[in-house]
């Protein structure tokens, strides 16, 4: 845990108790900080009662004498209107922050020099996070791993000189983090998100922004026009830009060129590192996520062979584009963090034929926005809800079943690949929630892994229990 010094002695209202919540709670307790928390759930307040964080409707409290106001980043700051806490906190001129900017104020105190990288953007962002953490590991560096990818961050080792901290950031956590000021700063890339809680895809990328005009040195990715702009402004202002693409021959920057990734500085061009044959790398996306993870490695001072050793080491990022297994010339990968179509195409992209599991909780949209991948695609088992949609979309384009349910689709799936004989994957690419059958995707990739791992003959590519 890191104990929250910098509000010792001090008032500090916090609402939102869920996992993140309640651990920043217990930081700010540890730290010598007077909490009042409170949350919409009972449960959750109940929880906090009993591990003695004091408790109280909010409404209540004299905010005059609060020195801040912690707001979970799941609740509303801004969009589509303001949490009645903020609106409390704002009226008495008292700030609304995060987790993460607790988190910044004590590094600033205790250890301002110890490497921070931050990572956002639209997509890929957690798996540049697991691969900087995963390189930083295999070099022998103390390194936390924690924030938006599932470990709170105040849950993390306290700041010291030369522990590494690599932090995945939503754009959430970045609009309560008003002083965020990483080592290295990464910005892979910015598409439509999250616009029911930031308005305007202008105000998204604004916020976006922030992570980055605040790094020593910024990994921005140049792909897209927002981002292009931020890499131009940012760099005005002082700050040491490095531009990556995956697109596109940069002038100066890291750009990928087929599984190559190349440096190019001052009209001359350097190879970094090869992805060819590392399983969890495939794909053009996968070579912008490696570049920026890079190019943030460089700025903390990983040598380049360090590097290359950790790409070539990364198991991948559980959940997304997963190699779980092989039976043969059949790879069995799990990409059940794909909950729509932008994030299953991807992985149908990184390989030529496909038995592919698909379906779930339906999202906007559908699958319709796949159809260019379609001609890789052997065939298609569907499971959940959004079968009879999925099959209407698929026509004659693509043979299909309906399963309905996981365990049959991968009985059938994996049949009908090793009787194929050829090369392909069985792959659980869903393009939807699971919340028709499973209780998260991380519960429905874990039953893909767990029922492959049951199959004859299997070689298991990752460590699991049979049966489970």
């Amino acid at each position: 845990m890191i104990p929250v010094t910098t509000f010792a002695g001090r008032n500090v209202a916090l609402f939102g108790l869920g996992g993140s919540g309640l651990a920043t709670a217990r930081a700010l307790v540890a730290g010598g900080a007077h909490v009042t928390a409170w949350d919409d759930n009972p449960d959750s307040v109940a929880k906090a009662n009993a591990e003695g964080i004091a408790t109280g409707d909010l409404h209540g409290i004299n905010w005059a004498e609060q020195s801040a106001l912690v707001l979970s980043p799941g609740v509303p700051l801004t969009h589509p209107k303001p949490h009645w806490t903020v609106d409390l906190a704002h009226g008495a001129g008292v700030e609304v922050i995060g987790d993460v900017e607790l988190f910044v104020r004590e590094r600033r105190a205790h250890a301002p020099d110890c490497p921070f990288i931050a990572i956002t953007g639209t997509n890929g962002k957690s798996t540049t996070t697991a691969l900087i953490a995963h390189i930083l590991k295999s070099s022998g560096r103390d390194t936390q791993l924690g924030g938006n990818i599932g470990t709170a961050i105040l849950t993390l080792d306290p700041p010291k000189a030369d522990r590494f901290y690599v932090v995945e950031c939503s754009s959430y956590q970045i609009d309560l983090a008003p002083t965020i000021n990483p080592t290295a700063g990464i910005l892979l890339n910015l598409t439509p998100d999250h616009l029911d809680r930031h308005g305007t895809m202008q105000h998204y990328a604004d916020v976006k922004e922030r992570l980055v005009a605040g790094a020593q040195t910024a990994v921005i990715g140049v792909d897209d026009s927002y981002c292009t702009v931020i890499a131009d402004r940012v760099e005005r202002a002082g700050v040491s830009v490095k531009r990556i693409s995956r697109r596109g021959v940069l002038p100066t920057g890291l750009y990928a060129e087929g599984t190559r990734i190349l440096q190019a500085d001052g009209g001359n061009t350097e190879l970094l590192a090869d992805l060819a044959g590392i399983d969890t790398l495939k794909g053009s996306h996968n070579a912008q996520n490696a570049a920026a993870a890079i190019g943030a490695c460089l700025a903390v001072g990983v040598s380049i062979e360090e590097i290359r050793a950790g790409l070539k080491s990364f198991p991948g990022l559980k959940h997304r584009m997963q190699p779980v297994a092989r039976i043969g010339n059949v790879t069995f990968v799990n990409d059940s963090k794909a909950t729509n179509a932008d994030a299953a195409a991807p992985a149908l992209s990184s390989y030529d034929r496909i038995y592919w599991i698909a379906g779930g909780l339906p999202k906007a949209g559908g699958i319709v926005s796949l159809a260019p991948l379609f001609p890789r695609i052997l065939k298609t088992y569907l499971i959940g809800e959004a079968a009879p949609e999925f099959a209407a979309t698929l026509g004659e384009a693509v043979p299909y079943e309906i399963s309905g349910t996981l365990d049959r689709a991968v009985a059938h799936a994996a049949a009908d690949a090793l009787t194929d004989g050829g090369v392909s994957a069985v792959m659980l690419s869903p393009a939807c929630a699971s919340f028709d059958q499973f209780k998260n995707f991380e519960v429905r990739g874990d039953a893909f892994v767990a029922l492959v791992g049951n199959l004859d003959g299997v070689t298991m590519l990752i460590e699991t229990e049979k049966g489970t």
